[in-house]
């Protein structure tokens, strides 16, 4: 299969403003074809709910769950456009089952923007030093690598969905902005365990 390029990548960003991964994502798809990625894109709603990116999140609601007995607690926030929506039965079971994911996942940052530069640059090093003698450029690409897999195993929004492994909680969140019409942002989380970091 033809390796799809940044720049390929970029055109159909810029065309449809979906996110970067859904991009390559669709194009891999479509074997490097961008029509063929813009619909992937449409089907599955991505372009829909990236339009509804820029509106207003005021609304929304703050949602607790608690697990094995009281052994681990997720308190988070999720917002939306209107009361209507936070009143919403598939809003809030959307919210729920991102508590439910937080608690069995353990997400340590929201997005990969939260993570710290010093932390990305001491995981940076630790993945090139096990790939050390090896090419410059594949080293980088395997440091890259190494980092998508960081970031997939502990930021909430690039992880796989408890419940549905093909989906990171992004897409989920996607297919509810396309499905509520409203946009929806995970504001903030926290997730305690009893006797952690004691």
């Amino acid at each position: 299969m033809a390796e799809i390029s940044a720049k390929l990548v970029m055109t159909l960003r810029e065309k449809t403003n979906a996110g970067m991964m859904e991009c390559k994502k669709a194009l891999t798809e479509a074997a490097g074809d961008l029509e063929k990625a813009e619909t992937i894109l449409r089907k599955s709603g991505t372009i829909k709910a990236e339009k509804k990116a820029d509106r207003q999140t005021k609304e929304g609601i703050i949602a607790s769950y608690i697990h094995m007995a009281g052994r681990i607690g997720v308190l988070i926030e999720v917002n939306c456009e209107t009361d209507f929506v936070a009143r919403n039965d598939n809003f809030q079971a959307m919210v729920k089952d991102i508590s439910l994911h937080i608690a069995a996942s353990n997400p340590r940052y929201l997005q990969r923007e939260d993570v710290p530069a010093d932390l990305v640059a001491k995981e940076r090093e630790i993945g090139a030093e096990l790939v050390k003698g090896k090419p410059a450029n594949i080293v980088d690409k395997i440091v890259d690598g190494k980092m998508e897999k960081f970031y997939a195993d502990n930021c909430l929004l690039e992880q796989a969905f408890i419940k549905d492994p093909e989906l990171t909680i992004a897409n989920l969140i996607k297919g509810k902005i396309t499905e509520l019409g409203e946009n929806l942002i995970v504001r903030r989380f926290v997730r305690y365990a009893v006797g952690e970091d004691l």
